[in-house]
This record gives C-alpha cells, structure tokens and sequence, in this order.
C-alpha cells in the first residue's frame, strides 16, 4: 500500500475587495483511491475533491466541471474557482507548487490502471472535522466570477458535471 501523499500549500484568496490574503491549504492524494482524486482541504474544515485530471489540465486550458472551474493565469499562475450553495470562492496559487505535488502524485500510481481509461468523477464538497490547529472563517467575503468575456481557445472544452455533495 502506497502512502498518502499530503502537502502543505499556501494560496491567495482573491476578494471584491482590493485586499487578497494568503491561506494555508492542505493537497492531498490517496493512491489507493482508483478514481486518481486529489483534495483541497481549506481553512475553514471544507475538503474538496476532484478528479487529478481536472488539475492537470487546468495547468494548460481554462476547464470546468461541475462546480470546480480551473485556469491558468500567466505563466506561474493558477486559478481554481470554486461554487457551493455558500458562495465562491477564488484561490490563486503558484503553478510550481501545483506541479510538484502533481508530479509526486503520478509517481505512486500504479502503472498498471492510468487515468486515461477513466470516466471522470464530478467534485465534491464536504466539510472536516474541527480541530485545534484549524480555526472557523467566518469573516471570509465572497467572491464574484470573474468576466468571461474574453474569447477562448477553440480546444479548450469546459466539461460539466453532478454539483457538490454537501456534508
């Protein structure tokens, strides 16, 4: 059994205030979990799983599936969106830190099942358990989308999916 891959990463949180802060947030992958499914554990309990593949190609085209938006933005740049019935929320986060962990995910899969073969898994949304070293945001602003008014690439499919499940 291969372990548990777990980073500690930090993003800017992107308000509609001129402000954004940085956050603590948590990536981790299971190689044992067949669906390849990364999660973004958030400061405030929330853990959000996707598949590895929407990740992967947000590094290189804007992609959408069900309430997880992915883009880059520049060169070292990578923005996730995220909708649930509490808002959205925006995070903008180094392109290499995402690489990194991404590459030490494709490290402890079994060569023997690759994702290409797989159906992608909508996002889901639950919240973790409270503990000590994490603290409820309650004063967090919600976010808008940002205007998409700008044409995209011919190539860049956006996928849709099932809404989060919430727990």
């Amino acid at each position: 059994m291969s372990p548990v891959i777990e980073e500690h990463a930090r993003a800017r949180l992107i308000t509609d205030g001129p402000l954004t802060r940085p956050v603590p947030v948590d990536l981790r992958y299971d190689p044992a979990d067949e669906r390849r499914t990364v999660h973004i554990g958030l400061p405030d309990g929330t853990d959000w799983a996707f598949g590895r593949d929407l990740l992967e190609r947000g590094l290189r085209t804007p992609i959408e599936r069900g309430a997880v938006r992915v883009w880059p933005c520049g060169r070292t740049q990578l923005i996730v969106e995220l909708h649930s019935t509490d808002g959205v929320e925006v995070f903008q986060f180094e392109i290499r830190t995402l690489i990194r962990f991404l590459a030490r995910t494709r490290a402890q899969t079994p060569a023997a099942s690759p994702d290409a073969g797989r159906t992608p898994q909508p996002p889901s949304r639950t919240t973790r358990p409270e503990t000590p070293s994490r603290t409820a945001r309650t004063d967090t602003p919600r976010t808008t989308r940002p205007d998409k008014s700008a044409p995209q690439e011919e190539d860049a499919t956006q996928e849709r999916g099932a809404q989060p499940a919430h727990g």
